[in-house]
């Protein structure tokens, strides 16, 4: 689905992502982990084509992408951002903007089939209750389900997803993934999903790749990526990773500055 070779971009003369290779196949749940400041959002950014690149290409479903049209590829890729900004519209009208790639020349209001996709979107994110709700008066979960509903309003092949459950409480964060991999799932969309929690990365992805100072650290399976050994060396944290007896995937525990000391005086 997207293939990324020797890519390398960044912010002026500074180099933020470095030689990166990297493949996503087609109906993958796909997460990228790493310190902040390695440069999983500007990869992202890269993806979309808001930034420039300075050496390398990215393929879509095997085509170049700095040959796609905006609208091409806003057909294929959706993104949803980290940033949930109060809006003074209704969340109807803001989902129905993820329709605006299929508008036709001149077209200026939505079409009983924009509409039609628009309410099927906001009924697999289980917000067509809250339709006709301002934007700006909803919890901060409320507002991370629209947007997803906006992206999935798209109809994309590819649903871009960076730090999705930032700020939200463990409620939130656990029926956000729930969903998205749902949808993965059952609707065959591909997801690459942005990730600050290594569990939650662990639990819901199928492969991982670990992302550190602009280079790809390791990819594979979550077995394979969260090793305490490379965990510690990319975060420079003391972890000890367990595999759950439920699902078989790793999770991590923390090490305290305070355990660490008092193991060392057992010792």
């Amino acid at each position: 689905m997207i293939e990324i070779k020797g890519l390398s971009c960044g912010y002026g003369e500074k180099l933020v992502l470095k030689d990166i290779d990297l493949s996503i196949e087609t109906g993958q749940f796909f997460g990228i982990i790493g310190p902040n400041g390695s440069g999983k959002t500007t990869m992202l950014k890269a993806v979309t084509r808001l930034m420039h690149i300075v050496k390398g290409e990215i393929f879509l479903d095997g085509a170049d992408m700095k040959h796609l049209r905006a609208n091409d590829i806003a057909r294929s890729l959706a993104v949803v951002s980290q940033t949930t900004p109060s809006l003074p519209m209704t969340v109807r009208e803001f989902v129905l903007l993820g329709r605006i790639p299929y508008y036709k020349k001149l077209q200026f209001f939505e079409t009983h089939n924009d509409n039609s996709i628009a309410e099927r979107a906001m009924e697999l994110t289980g917000i067509i209750h809250l339709k006709d709700a301002l934007m700006s008066e909803m919890s901060a979960g409320e507002v991370q389900l629209a947007f997803i509903a906006r992206g999935l309003a798209q109809e994309p092949k590819v649903l871009l997803l960076d730090e999705p459950t930032s700020h939200l409480d463990i409620t939130h964060q656990v029926g956000i993934l729930d969903l998205v991999r749902r949808l993965n799932r059952q609707e065959g969309l591909t997801v690459v999903i942005i990730l600050h929690d290594l569990n939650l990365a662990s639990e819901y992805c199928d492969t991982i790749a670990l992302i550190d100072n602009g280079r790809v650290k390791k990819c594979g399976q979550p077995s394979e990526v969260l090793n305490y050994k490379i965990i510690e060396e990319v975060y420079k944290t003391v972890v000890i990773v367990r595999e759950s007896p439920l699902s078989g995937k790793p999770f991590l525990l923390i090490v305290s500055e305070e355990v660490k000391e008092k193991c060392q005086k057992e010792s």
